[in-house]
């Protein structure tokens, strides 16, 4: 790529199914003109990804990436660098809500979590950050949950590993937003209408019934909002539920 064809990149970690929130937001950010590279585990799903944005004319990368290594996050975003151009958006959205009773949790189990929904999410920030200083520019998202403000059994592990993600985002918020850096939280407080969801949970949707999940596209638009807020009047927190949920 020539130096005059470099631009903005957004970099989106945590993407799984081409039904899955990181796609859509890997979509609506290649949709806005930003070459993403879409991050995850699992290369033949990123591929997918980025096949679909590739042939809605958007340009996209796939990068399989192992988020709760520090090596790894650092060679991501020094590859979007390097050949996307400015750093201008990396959303964080790595998470997996397993469940369990607090007197059957392994040690492992609970440790698992907190490193892919908290430490990963650290690791992503502060590397994120560190690139982000020099351009004086940058935005910095964190997909949070209903855990993240509030614990239940038998989520006790997933609640403790999101409410610290939400503490580190609003730690860097107050850290860079003096130096031009937006972090944000964006609390998913309901199910989000999505493979993983309807996967598991098939009947949830006819239960719910109609806008009673949370749309992936939806969520995504929120996102490009926050990251397009002008900097007097910038969000650190955004809550999105259904008109029906319960708050």
């Amino acid at each position: 790529m020539e130096l005059g064809e470099r631009g903005k990149v957004a970099v989106v970690v945590g993407v799984g199914s081409t039904q899955g929130l990181g796609a859509a937001l890997a979509r609506r950010f290649a949709g806005e003109g930003l070459h993403t590279f879409v991050a995850g585990r699992t290369p033949e799903r990123l591929q997918a990804v980025v096949d679909e944005i590739q042939t809605q004319g958007g340009r996209a990368s796939a990068v399989p990436c192992d988020t709760t290594q520090g090596p790894e996050v650092e060679a991501l975003l020094d590859r979007a660098l390097a050949e996307g151009g400015s750093l201008d958006l990396v959303a964080y959205n790595a998470g997996n809500n397993r469940f369990s009773s607090l007197l059957d949790m392994s040690d492992d189990f609970f440790e698992e979590l907190w490193r892919l929904c908290c430490f990963g999410g650290f690791l992503v920030g502060r590397e994120s950050a560190r690139r982000m200083i020099a351009q004086g520019s940058g935005s910095i998202l964190f997909t949070g949950a209903t855990a993240s403000i509030r614990a239940r059994p038998p989520f006790t592990a997933f609640a403790s590993a999101k409410s610290a993600l939400r503490s580190v985002a609003q730690g860097m918020a107050r850290e860079f937003g003096p130096q031009g850096i937006h972090v944000a939280h964006v609390i998913i407080d309901g199910a989000i209408d999505g493979d993983q969801v309807n996967g598991r949970f098939p009947q949830l949707k006819k239960m719910k019934g109609e806008f009673g999940m949370l749309g992936i596209d939806a969520i995504a638009d929120a996102f490009w909002m926050l990251h397009t807020q002008h900097p007097s009047a910038w969000s650190q927190e955004l809550d999105l539920r259904p008109f029906k949920e319960e708050f």
